[in-house]
Order: C-alpha cells, then structure tokens, then sequence
C-alpha cells in the first residue's frame, strides 16, 4: 500500500513539472517582440558636391565721401537724394562771389604786372642800345636789366595768383567723382562749411559691388587656387543667400584677397565681386556667401534622417545577420541637402536603416518594409 502511493506523489509531481515548463515557453514566446518594420538606403559612393556658408557684408568697391575743398555757404544742391549720379555731374555749389571777386582781382593784377614788364623791357632795350654807342653810363644798364627781371618775376607770382584763385573758383562748385549712388545730404542751402571738414555727403559704386568674407587661415589655399573666370552666367561656385533667404541670381568671383592674415583671429579678409546690374545689392546689407566644394573623388553617401546622434558622437543601424539591426558608430562629412557624407565607419555592402530607428537597440529583430540608394530604387 505504501509503494503505491509513493508512484501516485512521483507521477503527479512530474505532470505538474512538464506542466511548469510549458507555462514558461509559452510565457517567454508571448513576451518576444516582434520584428520592427523598417526602410533601408543602401550606401552607395558618389562625386558629391556641397556647400559652405560664411557670414558676409556687402561692400562698395568705390566709396568716397565728399568734403568741400573751400568755405562758404551752400548755394545749390542739384541731385535727388537716394539716386544715382553720373561722373562728372554737379552736385553742390557754394557761393562764388568771394571767389569770382578774387579771380577779378587776381587777374587785374597780372594786367598790370605785364604792363610793368612791358615798360621794364622797353627801357632795358634802350639803355642796351645806348651802352653799345658807350652814350650811357654801364650802372644804368645794369639797373635796366634788373628791373626788367623783378617785372618777369612779378607777372610769374601774378599768374600763379591767378591759378590759385581760379581752382578754389572751380571748387566751388562740387561734382561727382565717379559712377555711383548718392546718399542723403548732410547739409542744407545755406549751411555753412569749412575746408576739409564738413562731410557733404558719401558716393558708392554699385555696380559691380563687393562681399567681404573673413576666411579661415586653413582655407585660403583654397581661394587662391579658385578659377579666374568663376562668376559667369550658370556658374554657382560663388552664391549669395540673401536676408530673406531667397538665393542671389547673379554668381560672384574672387577679387580681392588681403596681404596678411589678421593674428588675432587667424583670418583673411576675401573681397568677391558680384555683378548688381539691378542694384538690388546695397553697401552694408549682411548677406552669407555659399561656397561650392567638389570632392575629390566617390564619397560614400547616406540619408541624414538614418543618423543617430547620442552624446556627441554618430551613430547608424544596419542589417545585419538574421534579419538583426546592428549599430555602427560614424564619422561624418559635409551635409549634402538631406544627404550626409561618410568619412568612416561604414562599408559600400551596408544597407542603412532610415526608418523606424527610434524604435530599435543593438540586435533587435527588423523586418524589411522598402529598400532604395542615393539614386534610384534599388531591391536588396
């Protein structure tokens, strides 16, 4: 009797055991999540082109302010503030009685300065022709020819009386110095100004016109190896990104290039022109300037989107083995729109998860939903 009641205990305690462990796979089947659907790029090498952007400040080639080289009192404005002004039009003119009545003047005494010569040559050729006949005594002579020397010396100091006054008559009125856009006057009729010190107004060119950039010492190499003939209609190796962010129609070219590198910060000054045949560009509008970069050979390229960034570093999830995401760290390059270049840490075989990383970890199950490269639709 007791034997046969240890079978029963042994018998049901391994049915409830089997039992157990079923319970337990059955458990860990249903808590295995299921493979997360996901969009793969596969990394393919191309010639990429990108593009960097510097701040920059548009400048006028020409730009000139206007002072008046003599005093008075402004007596004519003849220009419309704001508008362009062509080289040699007038702009002001400041009064030109004192002037004009020291030209008279000037001008009256080199009249009588040549009188006087006239009278000095005349009496000196008398007394040579005496001297020869000995009818007159040698003092006198002499006396002659001074005189007639102090009356040349007198017309030469009356007509540079007369070029002196006559430049500051010509100063007097104020013409524009070259092509270009006038600003707002700083002066009114009537206002008083002083040689050299009173600023009438400012002149810029416009067009061309220029950009300014502060270029990194490590990146003036690569200025001056630019092509000269950049800058030509389609060419957009040097573009202009304007405030509103639209994009400037026209292409730039290197211009100008300072002879030394600021120790301070470690930059060169770079002057780009830029043609303004609208001039849309104005002198100090801050612009940023987009400089075009061709790699120097196949760039391995990825989407941006399938870029994890986690404690500074890159990451990204590939295929792997059995249909398991696998994470590689990355270097990465320059941005090429919603393109990223790839300097390391991938291989060209990686097919790249761009969709649904938010949901996977290190080994986690994937189920392929659509696949693509760079260029075109491609299956795994």
């Amino acid at each position: 009797m007791k034997q046969t009641t240890t079978w029963i205990v042994v018998t049901l305690a391994g049915f409830w055991g089997l039992a157990g462990c079923g319970d337990k796979k059955e458990q860990q089947q249903q808590q295995a999540p299921p493979p997360t659907p996901v969009s793969v790029y596969a990394a393919s090498r191309q010639n990429a082109s990108y593009y960097d952007e510097l701040p920059a400040t548009i400048t006028a080639v020409n730009e000139v302010e206007i002072r008046p080289q003599v005093a008075g009192y402004i007596t004519g404005i003849f220009f419309t503030e704001g508008q362009r002004v062509r080289k040699g039009q007038k702009l002001y003119t400041i009064d030109q009685q004192q002037y004009q009545a020291g030209l008279d003047q000037a001008v009256a005494n080199l009249n009588a300065a040549k009188a006087n010569l006239v009278r000095a040559q005349k009496d000196a050729d008398r007394y040579h022709t005496l001297a020869q006949q000995d009818a007159v005594a040698r003092q006198l002579v002499d006396n002659a020819d001074a005189t007639l020397a102090s009356a040349q010396q007198q017309v030469a100091a009356a007509q540079a009386n007369v070029r002196s006054v006559s430049t500051n008559l010509r100063y007097a009125t104020i013409f524009a110095p070259f092509d270009g856009t006038i600003g707002f006057s700083q002066v009114k009729l009537g206002t008083a100004v002083s040689t050299g010190q009173t600023i009438l107004n400012t002149i810029s060119s416009d067009n061309p016109i220029a950009a300014d950039i502060a270029v990194d010492e490590s990146q003036i190499m690569r200025f001056t190896r630019m092509p000269k003939n950049t800058g030509g209609r389609g060419d957009s190796t040097l573009m202009l990104v304007l405030p509103d962010g639209s994009l400037y129609p026209y292409a730039g070219k290197v211009g100008l290039i300072d002879r030394a590198v600021d120790p301070q910060t470690g930059t060169l000054r770079v002057r780009l022109f830029f043609p303004n045949p609208d001039y849309a560009l104005k002198a100090g509008l801050t612009v940023n300037v987009r400089i075009r970069n061709q790699t120097p050979g196949p760039q391995l390229v990825i989407p941006y989107r399938a870029v994890v960034e986690q404690m500074s570093e890159y990451f990204v999830y590939v295929v792997g083995d059995s249909s398991r995401a696998v994470q590689k760290k990355i270097t990465l390059g320059a941005r090429l729109a919603d393109k990223v270049i790839v300097k390391d840490g991938l291989l060209d075989s990686d097919k790249v998860i761009t969709e649904g990383t938010q949901k996977l970890r290190d080994g986690a199950p994937i189920r392929v939903v659509t696949t693509g490269d760079t260029t075109k639709q491609k299956p795994l």
